[in-house]
C-alpha cells in the first residue's frame, strides 16, 4: 500500500478526486475510487483522516482554487512593481498588456479545467458551492480587468465610456474559446490558439481605441 506524508496525501486526494469527478461524475465516484486512485487501500478509510466527507473534499478543492484564481487575477492586471504602479502601467504598451492578461486568463482556465468541467455538469447539485466559484472568477479576473481599463483610461492610453461593460464583453469573448474546448473539444473554425489570441488582441485594441505604437 502506497504511503506519503500527510500533506502530500491530502493534496493527492484532492487532485485525484477532481480528476475522477470531472471524468466520471461526482455521484459515480466513490470514496473507495478516490483512495484507489491515490494508491491507498480502498477500505482503509484514509480519506476520512483528511476530510469528513466526499463533499467536504470537493469544497476544499473549490476553496483552494478560489485562492489561486484571486492570485492569478491580480498577476494578470497588476503592475509588476507595486511601488511604481502608475509608472509601470503607463510604460507598458496596452497591446502588450492585453496579450499578457489574456495569456494569464487562459492559463488559469487551463489549470482549472477539471473543476470547470465539474461545475458545468454538477452545478444543480451544488449551486451555492459553484456560485462561490463563479463569484471568485468575477472578483479575481473580471473586476481586475475593469480596474485596469479604468486606470488606462485615466492615463489616456485607452478610451472606454463604460469600463465595466467593456471588460465584461472582452472577457466573455476571451473565455469563450477555452471553455468551448473544455466542453466539446471544438471552437468555431477550430482555430489555432495563437491565431485566435492575436485576433482577440486586435479586437480589444480596436474596442479600446488604443493609439498606434509610437
Amino acid at each position: 500500500m502506497a504511503r506519503s506524508t500527510p500533506g502530500v496525501t491530502r493534496q493527492r486526494l484532492i487532485d485525484e478526486a477532481v480528476r475522477l469527478f470531472s471524468t466520471r461524475g461526482y455521484a459515480a465516484t466513490s470514496v473507495a475510487d478516490i483512495q484507489a486512485a491515490c494508491g491507498l487501500t480502498t477500505g482503509s478509510g484514509a480519506l476520512y483522516k483528511h476530510f469528513p466527507s466526499k463533499q467536504a473534499l470537493l469544497e476544499e478543492a473549490v476553496r483552494l482554487d478560489l485562492e489561486r484564481i484571486a492570485a492569478r487575477g491580480s498577476e494578470a492586471t497588476t503592475a509588476r512593481d507595486p511601488a511604481h504602479a502608475t509608472a509601470d502601467a503607463a510604460a507598458e504598451e496596452p497591446r502588450v498588456a492585453l496579450e499578457r492578461m489574456a495569456r494569464v486568463v487562459w492559463e488559469v482556465i487551463e489549470e482549472d479545467r477539471g473543476l470547470i468541467r465539474i461545475m458545468l455538469r454538477e452545478f444543480d447539485g451544488f449551486p451555492e458551492l459553484f456560485e462561490r466559484m463563479w463569484q471568485g472568477v468575477l472578483a479575481g479576473v473580471y473586476a481586475q480587468g475593469a480596474a485596469w481599463i479604468r486606470v488606462q483610461r485615466e492615463l489616456g492610453n485607452v478610451e472606454a465610456e463604460d469600463p465595466e461593460a467593456t471588460a465584461a464583453v472582452l472577457l466573455s469573448s476571451l473565455t469563450y474559446y477555452p471553455l468551448l474546448r473544455i466542453m466539446i473539444g471544438h471552437t468555431p473554425g477550430d482555430l489555432d490558439p495563437e491565431r485566435f489570441l492575436a485576433a482577440w488582441v486586435r479586437h480589444a485594441a480596436a474596442t479600446l481605441r488604443v493609439p498606434p505604437p509610437a
